[in-house]
């Protein structure tokens, strides 16, 4: 056995100790005594607890791989995850003024990505283990919407019909103005039996929409409200994890792009920010999956009271928008996924657009791009962190680039 002393936490949720040994489950200034095992402390006991330590709020939290800080308090989590993002951003040698974060509640995540197994006896759906390919039942998770939780017998329902005793399958369940919509991969191949079966489990379970791999039965249009238009995204198409979070995204968005009357939305998705900022400007809107600019388009087309919104599908990372094509915007708004956007980012730098809003999930490239931007003459003006992954190790943000007088 072996004592030492936690000095920070890691980006991944573990306390650091010096050696490093990576302590899971403890938080700074703690003493912990446990093996250490490959620089690990799988099983540490807590000799002296932090003043930040709080009862994990869920009952799965030991075992459940979802959250990896409900044992510290919301405001050290939240001054924790802003951290990051200074760091981020003082390894480029960036300063900016924080906004308050934006947490959302529990029980808000309208999606969840369950995993379930055919057993022996019955099935077994839930996440996975911390670490491992263990799954763990959560019928009572304090992150999820009601509604998903709820509907963890449905996935047990799909595993029963579908799956194979050798291999998981994969479960997306989101809540929509519908009902519930389901996207499964993992599973057999869906035969003209297996797709009446389906059909009947949909109604039993009254879901808008259940996508079995490539087949599609959809009851009702499992619609997502972005603005005034309503949305039927792809199946499994990526959404903010939160209303909350998504709300105060959208905000600050709106809040950096205050003015501008003709504005450009890279990597658009499904339209979270094209469709509400059509209602003040136009828009162009830029996303490499032909899917969802679809989505998006339709959702232009049968709402009311915005102005014109014109789409294209275009690989950002190969074949970025130039500054020719850039530089009729006076506002743009970029939601790369964690890969950040490099290319795009350069051009935008040359196209000296005024007015940037760059919302992120990963702080690491986020600072990348706003220091190619800050070279360019832009002014990093007010960042906002806003956790959707309430006590998870994920960051989000939302901030704005304002370009500085030459």
């Amino acid at each position: 056995m072996e004592q030492v002393i936690i000095e920070r936490l890691g980006h991944q949720g573990d306390g650091i100790a010096p050696g490093p040994v990576f302590v899971p489950g403890t938080l700074p200034g703690e003493v912990v005594e446990g093996e250490i095992a490959g620089g690990v402390m799988a099983a540490p006991r807590i000799l002296t607890p932090s003043d930040q330590r709080v009862t994990p709020p869920c009952r799965h939290a030991r075992a459940c791989g979802g959250c990896q800080v409900q044992h510290a308090r919301p405001e050290f989590v939240a001054d924790w995850k802003e951290g990051v993002v200074r760091q981020a951003l003082a390894a480029h040698g960036l300063e900016v003024g924080f906004l308050p974060i934006a947490t959302s509640p529990e029980q808000s995540r309208r999606r969840a990505a369950f995993s379930a197994r055919r057993m022996k006896k019955g099935t077994l759906a839930g996440f996975h283990r911390k670490g491992s390919d263990v799954l763990v039942e959560v019928p009572d998770c304090r992150v999820i919407d009601p509604a998903l939780a709820a509907a963890l017998p449905l996935v047990d329902a799909l595993a029963q019909l579908g799956a194979s005793r050798k291999s998981e399958l994969s479960v997306l369940v989101t809540t929509s103005l519908g009902g519930l919509d389901v996207a499964v991969s993992g599973g057999k191949e869906a035969d003209a039996a297996f797709q009446q079966q389906l059909a009947e489990l949909a109604r039993t379970y009254d879901c808008a929409r259940i996508a079995w791999g490539p087949e599609v039965l959809t009851r009702r249009p499992p619609a997502q409200r972005m603005g005034a238009a309503q949305v039927v995204p792809p199946p499994g198409a990526f959404l903010q994890a939160t209303p909350q979070g998504e709300a105060a995204l959208l905000a600050d968005v709106r809040d950096h792009l205050e003015g501008a009357t003709h504005v450009a939305d890279l990597f658009a998705g499904c339209g979270t920010f094209a469709l509400p900022l059509a209602e003040r400007a136009k828009v162009l809107a830029v996303e490499g999956d032909r899917a969802m600019i679809d989505a998006l388009d339709r959702g232009w087309r049968h709402a009311e009271g915005l102005r014109h919104v014109t789409t294209a599908t275009r690989d950002l990372f190969r074949n970025p928008l130039l500054p020719e094509e850039l530089r009729r915007f006076d506002g743009v708004v970029i939601d790369p996924p964690r890969a950040g956007a490099e290319a795009q980012t350069s051009q935008l730098a040359a196209a000296r657009v005024p007015r940037i809003a760059y919302v992120s999930c990963n702080p690491v490239t986020f600072a990348r791009d706003a220091a190619t931007l800050v070279r360019a003459g832009y002014r990093l003006d007010r960042l906002r962190v806003v956790d959707q992954f309430r006590w998870s190790t994920h960051v989000e943000l939302v901030a704005g680039f304002v370009l500085s007088p030459q």
